[in-house]
């Protein structure tokens, strides 16, 4: 299994399926067919309707984890299914205010939420870091007290401040003392962009909220300037692939730049950013690489270092990490394409894997 890094993946989009079928009967909450079928639904978030149905799936999917247990629950999972994926190294992401109702207020869900991510760390071997994350439809305001909370915990593994939700929303530049105040408490500043809107979205998280990481950044690949710009930086675009054919970003796997950022010299971190909903993991998006863009070994393992180099791991994880592609090249064709290798465990590439 190839060794990477893990840099955008969604709290709980991270959930297994399976999972999210036991709480929601534990909690009777109804879950649409979209949550429940074999194949991942096509939300086409594009248009607002496409995004309200989205929004709303993730809702519904967060409305089942209500108690410290389903949150230790769901981290364990998702670092077990990390390790399995070859990943050494993962930051998840999350807005702990949308869990402070029903755990207790802001500080405790986000403790409930450090204390898992510690456990589960310390059971599994991975290296795992927690990346806080505002909401850009909230008010400002709101993010300055995330980005402050956030910092009071950079010493119980919060290592980043990031923006999501839709990018159409709110101007990045409204978010900018946030983001001030996380990079001066040391922060690494990794807003989504250049997504669901152009390279604007991308030049505006680099400019105003000083971006070391791009949350997809794919747009970026319309614009030649800007593709230099972030390779001239070595600003590190957070891409999830599956991710973008599912919410009509793009129309077909093809159509995705991977090729066009990579040979633009933009690092890259492969990311599944929310497999509960988009059906796929992180082996599967290096799977995804190689089958519709052609990626050799080579290219897959430079990948890889890209996602370890764009991380804020430690410097005796990333040399591990970077060793361990090395020895991945090495070991030759055979034992790299061996079953299990870096493939999806079910299915073609980018398919939902039930357990």
């Amino acid at each position: 299994m190839l060794p990477k890094a893990h840099l955008h993946l969604h709290f709980t989009g991270s959930m297994r399926p399976a999972t999210l079928l036991e709480l929601a009967d534990k909690y009777g909450v109804h879950l649409p067919e979209a949550l429940t079928g074999g194949e991942p639904p096509q939300l086409r978030a594009t248009d607002e309707r496409g995004w309200f149905r989205f929004q709303r799936l993730y809702d519904l999917a967060r409305s089942c984890l209500r108690e410290p247990d389903d949150i230790r629950r769901l981290v364990r999972e998702a670092a077990e299914e990390d390790v399995r994926d070859g990943s050494g190294w993962l930051e998840i992401q999350v807005d702990p205010t949308s869990y402070a109702p029903r755990l207790g207020g802001l500080i405790p869900a986000l403790e409930i939420i450090l204390d898992a991510v510690e456990s589960a760390s310390r059971e599994t071997g991975l290296g795992m870091r927690v990346l806080v994350a505002a909401n850009r439809m909230r008010h400002p305001l709101d993010a300055r007290t995330l980005a402050r909370l956030a910092v009071r915990y950079a010493d119980r593994g919060v290592v980043g401040f990031g923006l999501s939700n839709d990018e159409r929303r709110g101007m990045a530049r409204d978010f900018d003392r946030a983001f001030a105040i996380a990079r001066e408490g040391g922060l690494l500043a990794a807003p989504h962009g250049g997504e669901l809107t152009g390279p604007a979205s991308v030049r505006d998280c680099l400019d105003d909220l000083r971006a070391a990481r791009i949350g997809h950044g794919v747009r970026a690949a319309e614009d030649p300037r800007l593709l230099r710009k972030l390779a001239e930086k070595g600003v590190t675009c957070e891409v999830c692939p599956a991710s973008n054919v599912a919410l009509g970003v793009y129309e077909k796997p093809e159509d995705v730049p991977l090729r066009t950022l990579f040979e633009a010299g933009v690092p890259m971190a492969l990311g599944a950013d929310d497999p509960l909903l988009f059906g796929s993991r992180l082996a599967a998006q290096y799977e995804f690489a190689r089958v519709h863009h052609g990626f050799s070994d080579e290219e897959l393992a430079e990948l890889a270092r890209q996602s370890v180099r764009g991380s804020a791991a430690p410097e005796d994880v990333r040399a591990k990490l970077l060793a361990g592609v090395d020895d991945w090249l090495a070991a030759g064709p055979a034992v790299r394409r061996a079953p299990g290798a870096d493939t999806p465990r079910a299915g073609a590439p980018g398919g939902r894997r039930v357990r």
